[in-house]
């Protein structure tokens, strides 16, 4: 079995992820992707909560048979880090399959500060994603090292969808403007039913 895991805040999901997950599932020929919501991730802060997140989540993938959502970082009382979700994947599914980390290619450049990295990249293979055209020699460089320095397995895929960030689609939220079609439609609704994002609205 092949399995990619899809780790994000998703505050708020969008179709970018939705589009990285899909073309990683059928270019690896994967048997499922699955979606975890990181509970308490140490490297930033979110600004819905967990159970919105994990809705809008649910939401925006329900419509595809081969995605899947876990709790498995949501339902930690403490910081939540890669490798201790891959050591609790791994068993769960049993070490004949196959497990990529889905990630963007930014995140590419920290690995080596992830906690424990020089184990993780022995449980998994990883998947950088970036737009068409951008040409960055220092991923290039990164990626050559940890490949030297660690046997580690990384490709990077590009996906057009990726200049959606969620980042933006909160900013259009606060300043009143649309996010028609940025993600699937029941995470929008779901968004303006429980009015997240909303800090006294302004305009620019």
């Amino acid at each position: 079995m092949k399995i990619g895991l899809m780790g994000g805040t998703f505050d708020p999901i969008h179709n970018g992820h939705l589009v990285l997950a899909e073309q990683v599932r059928t270019r690896f020929q994967m048997d499922k992707i699955i979606f975890i919501p990181a509970g308490n991730p140490p490297h930033k802060d979110s600004m819905a909560s967990e159970e919105h997140r994990y809705k809008m989540t649910q939401l925006a993938i329900e419509d595809n048979e081969f995605f899947e959502l876990s709790r498995i970082e949501l339902d930690q009382d403490h910081k939540t880090y890669t490798i201790d979700t891959v050591i609790r994947l791994r068993e769960l599914y049993g070490d004949e399959t196959e497990v990529y980390f889905i990630t963007g290619a930014d995140m590419i450049l920290d690995l080596p500060t992830w906690k424990n990295f020089d184990e993780l990249v022995h449980l998994c293979k990883f998947i950088g994603s970036t737009r068409p055209g951008v040409e960055d020699k220092d991923l290039s460089d990164q990626i050559n090292s940890l490949v030297k320095d660690y046997k580690a397995d990384i490709t990077i895929t590009q996906v057009p969808a990726l200049a959606i960030s969620s980042t933006d689609i909160r900013r259009r939220i606060k300043y009143n403007l649309s996010i028609r079609y940025l993600l699937p439609k029941s995470a929008e609704d779901y968004i303006y039913e429980h009015k997240l994002y909303i800090d006294e609205r302004k305009v620019l």
